[in-house]
């Protein structure tokens, strides 16, 4: 049984992917550490601080299956941290000689901080394979319905129209902003910590940068200018990188919620027997994956929160805050690969009605086309006198219950300025989509050049 649901065996594929949850498992966390501690001794060998026949027994030592699981529980049970019980049992691992120099001039927070940034880098890796998905997923929808005209709706009422490839790019285009935030904000934390004790590498005298560089390069990670083990913006900065796009992805799945509501019904999530289904209404097909999409951001919003907090840290080591980011940064990529592989299905898959559409746009009775009728009107009469006109044609049509052209065509003042061709042209939806067309081009080009 897991607490948190994200780890469940029964509620893990909604909030997660085995991927992601396998990489921050109890396991592979090991196993990073274990590579550190490796990577730290090949590193002071090439310093000349340990003999290469030694970092060679501590780097076969070094694997996961090897280790006895219970001391290392035990261990940090009574510890606080991980890092003694591991080094313990590399040590017995590695034999009597090599345990003289495993660790050497390390703290536990490096061993620990080291692990996690390669950790995240390969969870950083999935995320943006992720991300890239969805984006070109929702770039190919734009294009395929680039002229499909639909009601644009704001306040949850119809606007004017847009097509649905104009929605498709509005939803895919922050996506490429957060790949180019996401490259950025890996590469500032893909740098080691290792300053010892209280980050001056004391105990390693004059070798000590020289260490660092090893470590750096064993680990293909950089050397950050000063260890930062009370400066924690790099994970923080990962952390809200990922909350924005969830933010993004949310808006998404909203949206096809939204759009799966019976009343509109124009898009609705890829379907398979039972997928959404109630217990109880034998006829529902409920927008599962976007509710996850959007339970899983809310989590990660929240846990971005914790990853800030956690940035006000005492003078040279944190008495709590570093602590919680254990909390929330591992949970931050379970949930973000969750709402992600929603979000792929939903665009990979999502089924879309045009007729129904059409049948939107046409169900207002030419309303949506207000805006169009008044621009045409203001050169004729101003913009404050065409509005009013409008305004009152509308309020007509609705109270009325007919459609807004026969109004039009019913109103002496304004057939002066609208022939029936113009009332024909102006109450089509396809032919007022404005710039849709240029701005699905440029996304779709924008995302189609990402590599």
């Amino acid at each position: 049984m897991s607490v948190n649901p994200a780890d469940s065996d029964i509620y893990g594929s909604l909030y997660g992917t085995p991927e992601m949850r396998e990489l921050f498992s109890d396991s592979a966390s090991l196993q990073f550490m274990l590579e550190v501690e490796a990577a730290l001794a090949r590193a002071e060998a090439k310093a000349g601080l340990v003999p290469a026949t030694v970092a060679d027994s501590i780097t076969a030592a070094a694997r996961v299956e090897n280790l006895n699981l219970t001391r290392i529980a035990e261990s940090t049970r009574n510890i606080g941290y991980p890092i003694v019980g591991v080094v313990n049992e590399l040590r017995r691992l590695a034999g009597e000689e090599a345990s003289r120099y495993i660790h050497l001039g390390a703290t536990t927070q490096d061993i620990l901080d080291t692990a996690l940034v390669v950790q995240m880098r390969q969870a950083l890796e999935y995320i943006r394979r992720d991300v890239l998905a969805v984006a070109r997923a929702l770039a190919d929808g734009a294009v395929r319905y680039r002229d499909t005209p639909m009601a644009g709706r704001t306040h949850l009422q119809q606007a004017v129209p847009i097509s649905f490839g104009f929605k498709c790019a509005g939803w895919a285009g922050p996506l490429p902003a957060h790949l180019e935030r996401l490259d950025q904000a890996s590469q500032r934390m893909q740098v080691i910590q290792f300053g010892g004790a209280a980050g001056t590498l004391a105990s390693l005298g004059a070798d000590g940068p020289a260490v660092a560089e090893f470590l750096a390069d064993e680990l293909h990670l950089g050397v950050p200018d000063i260890p930062w083990h009370t400066a924690r913006d790099r994970f923080a900065e990962i952390a809200g990188v990922l909350a924005l796009i969830c933010g993004t992805l949310s808006k998404f799945a909203f949206d096809i919620a939204l759009l799966m509501q019976t009343e509109i019904a124009e898009v609705s999530e890829p379907h398979e027997a039972y997928r959404g289904a109630s217990s109880t209404m034998p006829q529902k097909r409920n927008p599962i994956a976007s509710e996850y999409v959007i339970a899983c951001t809310r989590g990660v919003h929240a846990l971005a929160r914790v990853m800030l907090s956690a940035m006000t840290q005492d003078h040279e080591r944190a008495t709590g805050p570093w602590q919680s980011e254990r909390l929330a940064l591992p949970q931050c990529f379970v949930l973000t690969a969750g709402a992600l592989a929603h979000a792929r299905a939903i665009a990979e898959g999502m089924i879309v009605d045009t007729a129904r559409m059409r049948r939107n746009l046409d169900a207002g009775g030419g309303l949506i086309m207000a805006e169009a009728i008044a621009t045409e009107l203001t050169s004729a009469i101003g913009r404050a006198a065409a509005h009013e006109a409008v305004a009152h044609a509308c309020d007509r049509a609705i109270s009325e219950n007919r459609p807004l052209s026969e109004v039009l065509r019913a109103d002496a003042a304004l057939r002066l300025h609208l022939a029936d061709k113009a009332i024909d042209r102006l109450t089509d939806p396809a032919r007022y989509l404005g710039a849709s067309r240029v701005f699905v081009d440029r996304v779709v080009a924008r995302i189609r050049a990402l590599a």
